[in-house]
């Protein structure tokens, strides 16, 4: 036992010579016995697990027609009040006890780790008698009950193993589903592994105590803010370290949860036995596949089979759980871990397969991957595996750790499987595309080195192997030039077709970057980045069919019929329309330089946020094309609004600086990309997201006289990537010692 355990007792102790204590004081001072009265302790003070500041969970209990007791529970909770000791408290006879714990499950699950403390040991022993009793006859009925509320706090508070300041009480896998695991074994119906679960919540309770012993109260939550504290106080490197050990825990309760849901589920559904199968006691064994089986809702291996013979086996008995939607038995997982024979180098063809099966079964694939992993099969099968699990991510937008992104990176791509000439190669790439991100440097140049020693190890020829090397080094890339460049340039489309070079390469790639993008979260997955993606790919398809189809010759944003129709008085126009789920706001002004910083500075104050711009000139006019997201604006005032910034920009920045002041300024990078674009100078920045960025940056540039061609406005979480095709005023690249001018002004901008 750790000393925190001991402590955890010692504070129970504590309480309990307290509570003793004044019980004894309040009967001999009202004159009442101390036959027909205990004091109990439920909940986590009832489990001797108190944490440095968590309440006290007491409930006077007392006999039918005991005397004064409103008045001897006064003298008890009073003193501890009055002491400021946190206290959740009742008062009940049996009868009423029992009433509180039919009609609410928390009630129930409280009670049934009910200990005595002081007064009349054999009331308290015949609470726990009937508590357990009723909960025992009464399990099959409450259990769904149980279930429904579980799944519903796993929504609304979320995954323990996924969560950046996860609730170690409340998320699924925490603490509360500890006590419910308790309570399922005690319902003597299925049985759980105790020595897991108990070191679980151990190493639960453990982080818990040295989080209130950091924040100096009652939390569950383990904020951002504390974390490097509390993981000081558990011997651990960092934030990273501790959060793995909390996903890792939380992940191993969880899967216990699942296992455990499903077997009771199982249990509530079967049909009874039949009196042949009551006599003969054999249980009912479906085969399924060669030397596996199926087993009252798990997959099994059949009497015959022998793991330690026959390598392929336990992807095989994976392959066929997922595309079955069944769960794999936790104990076929610890046999395979220990027992099966090591696949050779490289893996049989069948392997193979059988994996790329597991792989494209959906969300199958999660249950029984996850049963595997914990068991420790995974580790075997592919060892690289061990660096990513539980490895919390490193980008706001990801809202999975590493391993379980990967895992439904194969689940968004296996609906893409019938869009690709090679789905084998697609679901591979999936699974292994983020294993360089437990090393130091660029995870896409990393993982493909690791990439190609799976692939080949796996089976792959090397030319399949060489295109999922390729896939991993540019599984981000496909998105970036989509968001970060002109797709009017053609050495955009150049760039891209050199990389790829096949369409079936592209065609791959495409495909998992949808799908790494979907597995990521919505930030990362909007329909804006999905679409230029989607036109970004058109186009190269073009380039490497021979050029045409896919290509589009430059056009202003707006077209020159309807410009006519967005010019209004003064020569100022705009217009709004819907465009993919984002608004599209196109603006005629005056040509000249500085008035797409005003521009941007109008959509700001308007809480209008930018997804890309695209300027050109038409007639002596500057026409810029907006694509925002925000609350749509009313096209009149903004023009109106844009009319009165034109002429005296003052008021507007004045009030957008008022605005951003409050706000730390973080510093950000500016780069120039002199291999981007042979026609424009493309300056990239990339900084920390607030709402006057844009327009220091446009102001920024306006200032040294150059004129923006096309901007390219890229938020992921809290940091924006923004690319700008910049010429000067013949329409020519800037001069190189201009270049480095409108970048240093540019970040001095940023700077100060």
């Amino acid at each position: 036992m750790t000393d925190r355990a001991e402590q955890r007792r010692a504070r129970a102790g504590e309480a309990d010579a307290l509570l003793q204590l004044l019980l004894a004081k309040a009967c001999d001072a009202l004159g009442v016995p101390a036959e027909g009265v205990a004091l109990v302790a439920v909940g986590g003070y009832g489990r001797e697990e108190l944490s440095p500041y968590s309440d006290l969970d007491v409930m006077l209990v007392h006999a039918e027609g005991y005397p004064r007791i409103d008045e001897l529970a006064a003298q008890i909770w009073y003193p501890l009040w009055d002491s400021r000791t946190k206290l959740d408290h009742s008062v009940r006879t049996l009868a009423q006890a029992q009433e509180a714990a039919a009609a609410d499950d928390r009630v129930a699950l409280g009670l049934l780790d009910a200990r005595h403390v002081a007064g009349d040991t054999h009331l308290t022993l015949q609470l726990r008698s009937v508590l357990m009793a009723d909960w025992r006859r009464t399990a099959r009925s409450r259990l769904p009950g149980l279930a429904r509320a579980c799944r519903e706090r796993a929504t609304t508070v979320g995954e323990l193993a996924h969560l950046a300041e996860p609730d170690l009480k409340e998320a699924y896998g925490g603490l509360r589903d500890a006590v419910v695991l308790r309570a399922l074994v005690a319902s003597w119906l299925i049985d759980v592994p105790h020595p897991v679960v108990e070191r679980a919540r151990r190493d639960l309770l453990e982080i818990r105590d040295v989080l209130h012993e950091v924040s100096g109260r009652a939390t569950d939550r383990l904020v951002a803010d504390l974390a490097g504290e509390v993981a000081a106080g558990l011997g651990l490197s960092g934030r990273d370290e501790l959060l793995r050990h909390v996903y890792a825990t939380g992940r191993t309760l969880a899967h216990v949860c699942d296992v455990s849901w499903r077997r009771v589920e199982s249990l509530m559904t079967k049909p009874p036995r039949s009196r042949r199968r009551q006599r003969t006691g054999g249980p009912l064994l479906l085969a399924l596949d060669e030397g596996v089986g199926q087993h009252e809702g798990e997959v099994v291996l059949m009497p015959d089979a022998r793991p330690e013979r026959d390598p392929v086996l336990g992807l095989r008995a994976a392959a066929v759980a997922a595309d079955r939607e069944l769960v794999l038995s936790p104990a076929v997982c610890a046999r395979l871990a220990a027992a099966a024979a090591d696949l050779p180098d490289p893996w049989p063809g069948e392997a193979r397969r059988l994996l790329c099966a597991l792989l494209g079964a959906g969300s199958g694939l999660l249950e029984v991957w996850e049963g595997l992993d914990q068991a420790g099969y995974v580790s075997r099968i592919l060892p690289e595996w061990d660096s990513v699990r539980f490895r919390p991510p490193q980008s706001a937008i990801h809202r999975f750790t590493v391993d379980r992104h990967l895992l439904e990176t194969c689940v968004e791509a296996s609906v893409m499987v019938r869009d690709v000439r090679r789905p084998d190669l697609l679901l591979v790439a999936a699974l292994i595309h983020d294993l360089g991100k437990a090393l130091d440097g660029d995870h896409s140049v990393t993982g493909a080195g690791i990439a190609a020693k799976v692939a080949r190890r796996i089976g792959f020829n090397e030319p399949d192997a060489d295109t999922i090397t390729v896939l991993v080094r540019q599984h981000l890339m496909l998105a970036q030039v989509a968001t970060r460049r002109d797709l009017d340039d053609p050495m955009t489309v150049d760039m891209v077709a050199g990389i790829v070079r096949t369409t079936e390469t592209l065609d791959l790639l495409e495909a998992l970057t949808y799908a790494d993008a979907r597995a990521a979260g919505p930030a990362a997955s909007s329909p804006w980045r999905m679409r230029l993606v989607g036109e970004l790919c058109r186009r190269v398809r073009g380039e490497l069919a021979g050029g045409g189809e896919g290509m589009w010759t430059e056009v202003p944003p707006v077209p020159v019929p309807v410009l006519h129709q967005v010019v209004g008085v003064g020569r100022l126009g705009v217009t709004v329309t819907d465009h993919h789920g984002d608004l599209r706001v196109n603006v005629a002004v005056p040509d000249q330089v500085g008035t797409l910083s005003t521009v941007a500075a109008v959509l700001a104050l308007e809480r209008l946020a930018v997804r890309s711009a695209v300027i050109t000139s038409v007639e002596g006019l500057g026409i810029s094309q907006w694509t925002v997201a925000g609350s749509r604006p009313d096209p009149v005032r903004l023009r109106d609004r844009l009319a009165v910034a034109l002429r005296d920009s003052t008021d507007v920045v004045r009030r957008l600086t008022a605005r951003d002041a409050a706000r730390p300024r973080v510093a950000g990078r500016v780069d120039l990309l002199p291999e981007a674009s042979e026609t424009a100078t493309v300056l990239q920045v990339r900084a920390h997201d607030r709402p006057g960025l844009l327009y220091d940056v446009t102001a920024a540039i306006a200032a040294t006289g150059a004129d923006i061609r096309s901007a390219h406005v890229g938020t992921l979480g809290a940091e924006c990537v923004d690319v700008f095709y910049l010429t000067d005023r013949h329409g020519a690249p800037l001069e190189p010692e201009d270049a480095r001018t409108t970048a240093k002004s540019v970040l001095d901008r940023l700077t100060f």
